[in-house]
């Protein structure tokens, strides 16, 4: 199975993908400026990042300010849920190849299970 990669600017799809996975909302401790700004990430638990879990409105306000899009894929090659996720420039000229490179990528990572089968 080929796996497509998606972008999305929508608030209520980037929350349901998260939430879904039971993913936070978070930013990168260090990268913040007092209480304000700070390096998106959601947090699923794995802490391998100093994590600051956000609110969504925090979280949504900082994806719009930084003119951000999300890139993720709904399912891995063998079909389990996927956790891929990637926030992108919105206006990244480059973003298309990158799904591209992406969907390429995920189709080896099929291959190569496959092959270990």
């Amino acid at each position: 199975m080929a796996v497509q990669a998606k972008r999305t600017t929508e608030h209520e799809v980037i929350r349901a993908w998260v939430e879904e996975r039971g993913g936070l909302p978070a930013v990168v401790a260090g990268t913040r400026d007092g209480e304000e700004g700070g390096v998106l990430r959601v947090d699923f638990g794995d802490h391998e990042e100093d994590l600051e879990e956000v609110s969504w409105d925090e979280f949504f306000k900082l994806f719009e300010e930084h003119d951000l899009a999300f890139l993720y894929t709904e399912q891995t090659a063998t079909g389990g849920e996927s956790y891929f996720h990637k926030f992108v420039e919105r206006e990244d000229a480059d973003v298309e190849d990158e799904i591209d490179e992406l969907d390429l990528e995920m189709a080896d990572v099929e291959t190569d299970e496959d092959d270990a089968l």
